[in-house]
């Protein structure tokens, strides 16, 4: 077959802009309040209840602590400022995948597919799955005065990730419904650790809050430190865009998506700031950085050991809830990737009877299966996770918020529902802290950067032999 190149004409292009949202493959039953549970439930995930041990131990201090995580928040809101506009102008599952696509060469939004496959979603899954999994741990060596095994861990994680899939198997309805549900949870959970901790006046200290209040000194160091701490409140904020996902199957998606992501990101903000202040009003910086579960030592310490049982079940029911909005957000984006010839091809078929991407769904599993099982043999399996993904996701991110220039320059005519606020500062503000961030995670984690840098550019290999060499023209 000869070769054609693989693009459409700009004017191809303002075409298929302007269908976006008008019809779709998909059913779309969810509304408003579906949309922020999801956006919700993948942002509080694991990293509220985990992220803090190893952000404490990187800073050292309480004004670092804190620094990190509004940083984080100021970021992911001017992130989503960039994302609403983006989601309102073009409303297709598949998220970021679409607006790479739009902005420039098929090539980059193909790439980007493949590392969110191979390198960072899948990762991510894996990651919260064996949160999962150590917060049961946590909950066992309180009924039962020791731990289980790491095995015994792999096989939680691995059920999780697999009964999930299964469960999404038979509709996004149904799903929906779990996100409402799992969404709910998260908020009281992260609600009754602030209620609890700040009303349990005879276990905490607002001492704890001064006692580092400064590093011992402002250098380079410090610099790194702050900058490596970031990687880890990054993951905790990361997921705000997830509805972007499934934007065929939202209601109105060019009102709601932009609605669910403010919305979302404002709420989750707010429970952010007030559980890490609940932790350390209940235990010490240095009882903060050396703990894997920071929530579940709190709430000991305020409630004694029933607190300590009912925190480590809520953190539960929020990991599981947020690996199955993961699993559903993500299948959307491999689906949307095969539907345009762009990935493998059998991940574009939806299920006859629920329409659902059942055959991404399952490849999705297999590969996080994979990335576990990795995972476990490390000495910190969560972090490493982190680490291996960190500096692939970032490049991405910052192709993403400046593809909003790109598509302003190239279809200046397409509607834009939604224009982003403050551009752009918005932009540049976003652009320059995620790119000194880049820079930061190659210095402070350059092995485990390399190895998901490397894994994305096989991607290369299998877009020049299956995609560009076959002709296929994208849809």
């Amino acid at each position: 077959m000869k070769h054609q190149e693989v693009t459409i004409s700009t004017t191809e292009m303002t075409s298929q802009i302007r269908d976006f949202g008008d019809s779709t493959e998909y059913k779309r039953d969810l509304g408003l309040i579906e949309a922020i549970s999801i956006v919700i439930s993948r942002i509080i995930g694991s990293g509220i209840f985990r992220t803090p041990a190893p952000i404490m131990a990187l800073v050292g201090c309480t004004s670092l602590f804190g620094l990190v995580w509004v940083l984080g928040g100021i970021v992911t809101i001017f992130g989503a400022v960039v994302y609403a506009e983006l989601a309102a102008m073009m409303p297709r599952s598949g998220g970021p995948y679409v607006y790479l696509k739009m902005a420039y060469h098929p090539f980059w939004a193909f790439l980007r597919g493949w590392a969110m496959f191979f390198v960072s979603e899948t990762a991510a899954i894996a990651a919260v799955a064996l949160i999962f999994g150590e917060y049961l741990k946590a909950l066992w060596i309180i009924a039962f005065g020791h731990a289980f095994g790491q095995i015994t861990l792999y096989l939680i994680a691995l059920t999780t990730i697999w009964l999930l899939t299964i469960v999404n198997l038979f509709g996004v309805s149904l799903s929906g419904k779990i996100q409402n549900f799992f969404g709910a949870i998260k908020v009281v959970a992260v609600g009754g650790i602030i209620g609890a901790s700040f009303t349990s006046w005879s276990t905490g200290s607002f001492s704890n809050f001064m006692n580092p209040l400064m590093p011992e000194a402002f250098n380079g160091s410090t610099f790194l430190a702050v900058g490596a701490a970031l990687r880890y409140a990054f993951f905790a904020f990361s997921g705000w865009e997830g509805a972007t996902y499934i934007a065929e199957e939202v209601k109105n998606p060019r009102r709601n998506l932009p609605l669910s992501l403010f919305i979302g990101i404002a709420g989750v903000m707010v429970l952010y700031m007030g559980a890490n202040s609940a932790y350390l009003y209940q235990l010490t910086p240095a009882q903060i950085a050396d703990s894997k579960w920071v929530a579940t030592e709190a709430m000991k310490v305020a409630l004694g050991a029933t607190g300590g049982i009912l925190i480590s079940v809520a953190v539960m029911f929020n990991t599981f809830g947020n690996v199955s909005t993961q699993i559903l957000c993500k299948a959307r984006a491999w689906q949307a990737m095969a539907r345009d010839g762009m990935f493998f091809k059998k991940f574009a078929v939806l299920s006859k009877k629920h329409k659902t991407p059942n055959n991404a769904l399952i490849g999705q599993g297999l590969w996080a299966t994979v990335l576990l099982t990795f995972a476990v043999t490390a000495a910190n399996s969560y972090e490493s996770i982190i680490d291996f993904f960190s500096a692939t996701s970032t490049v991405f991110n910052l192709m993403v918020f400046a593809a909003i220039f790109v598509l302003r320059k190239k279809y200046p005519d397409v509607s834009r529902p939604y224009k982003a606020w403050l551009y752009p500062w918005s932009l540049i503000i976003v652009f320059v802290i995620y790119a000194t961030f880049f820079v930061i995670t190659l210095m402070t984690t350059l092995i485990p950067s390399l190895i998901g840098l490397g894994l994305t550019s096989l991607g290369s290999i299998y877009y020049y032999f299956y995609i560009y060499k076959s002709g296929i023209r994208v849809k």
